[in-house]
């Protein structure tokens, strides 16, 4: 019931051109999500899921308010009739809170670091879809300037954040608000480059997420232990993470390259520069993550225990797409 509501509520949202049905979608949506948040009973899991909940409780109910005040302003609730221009305002920083765009972004690592990992790559990919639709619909009436700062913010923060973290799914919640930053900062110039970047940030978290979840790692000092357990998947692993930091032979390359090249055409070599710069900031903690995996072996007198080698029971085909995917389809640009 709650996956299928999931689907649903996502569903409602992108078919939607009314305010209100939108709204509907985004909140059955996070209803849904509220129960499979918080089914492990764990504090940090009840505690993660009641900060979902008041963050999105909060967006919501604001899309609700300046759909309502647009709708007062012009007597429509169409979608593409948002000629208000503070209802705007408002419903980007609203579907911004939803997806953790800084300087929104506070609670999204909370959150995922009391989330078990399957939980988590649902939060991080499928969670975003909704209001991203909603963004890329809303986005010709709002001010350009807004979604540039909004952008740069993102992409600086989520490679500043990311830096000093242990915990691997704070790094990768800190990764995903990069990569929000990269697909708004190019919405207003190609939406097309916008949803080039979610897909290819889909396939890259999907195998970050599920490579963790068949090594069953949760913080860096785990990383170290997997070659020596299952030495292919360490490689790709590795490999996948550089994918995720932008590396030219990697899928990863094509979003960030295709952004700075529609950037600098649409003469903003400034925001091209700024946001290379800050690809650097995720690319070093993506490194690092690399680094502990393939360049250091674990020494042997370790503090943590070393989990036993158990039969996997998690199926490795979606795990072996998603790699795929994520290192093989840079010909495709």
């Amino acid at each position: 019931t709650l996956l299928s509501s999931l689907g649903l509520g996502t569903t409602l949202t992108f078919a939607s051109s009314h305010w209100l049905l939108a709204w509907m979608g985004l909140e059955i949506n996070t209803l849904a999500i509220i129960p499979l948040m918080a089914q492990h009973h764990h504090p940090r899991a009840v505690e993660a899921t009641t900060k979902y909940f008041l963050t999105q409780a909060t967006a919501a109910a604001m899309i609700l308010f300046a759909s309502t005040t647009n709708a007062w302003v012009t007597g429509a609730w169409d979608m593409n009739g948002l000629s208000d221009p503070i209802a705007s305002a408002m419903i980007l920083a609203a579907l911004a809170l939803k997806i953790g765009l800084a300087p929104m972004h506070f609670w999204m690592p909370e959150v995922m670091q009391g989330l078990d990992l399957l939980t988590g790559l649902v939060l991080s990919t499928w969670q975003k879809l909704a209001p991203l639709a909603l963004i890329i619909q809303t986005a010709q009436a709002t001010d350009p300037l807004l979604l540039t700062v909004l952008g740069l913010m993102s992409t600086l923060i989520g490679g500043w954040g990311g830096l000093n973290q242990t915990q691997l799914r704070k790094i990768l919640a800190y990764s995903s608000i990069a990569h929000m930053g990269w697909m708004v900062i190019v919405l207003q110039y190609a939406p097309q480059l916008t949803l080039i970047a979610l897909l290819t940030y889909i396939f890259m978290t999907s195998a970050a997420f599920l490579t963790l979840k068949a090594s069953s790692a949760t913080k860096i000092g785990t990383l170290a232990t997997i070659w020596s357990k299952s030495p292919i998947l360490a490689t790709t692993t590795a490999l996948v993470l550089l994918s995720l930091g932008g590396l030219p032979p990697l899928t990863g390359f094509m979003p960030k390259w295709l952004i700075l090249q529609e950037l600098a055409k649409q003469s903003l070599p400034l925001v091209a520069t700024v946001m290379a710069l800050a690809a650097l900031l995720s690319l070093y903690f993506y490194l690092r993550l690399c680094y502990a995996m393939t360049l250091t072996i674990s020494p042997n007198t370790t503090t943590s225990t070393t989990p036993w080698r158990v039969q996997a029971t998690q199926a490795s085909f979606p795990l072996a797409l998603a790699t795929v995917m994520t290192l093989g389809l840079l010909p495709i640009t």
